[in-house]
């Protein structure tokens, strides 16, 4: 098992559920911990800051 730092950029679609963004982090891993970090209004989108865990194979 390894833990990864990750930084994802999502689209700010409103209202931002938590089940989104917990979707979104599990195509990168299980999810430990995660923050919404920056929001880009312009942009419509939200960084998000996770750190993860995978089990190698």
């Amino acid at each position: 098992m390894t833990t990864h730092f990750i930084e994802l950029e999502i689209p700010l679609e409103l209202p931002l559920t938590v089940a989104q963004i917990e979707a979104e982090l599990a195509t990168k891993g299980e999810p430990l911990r995660w923050a919404i970090t920056q929001i880009d209004r312009e942009q419509k989108t939200a960084v998000i800051e996770a750190v993860v865990t995978k089990t190698e194979s």
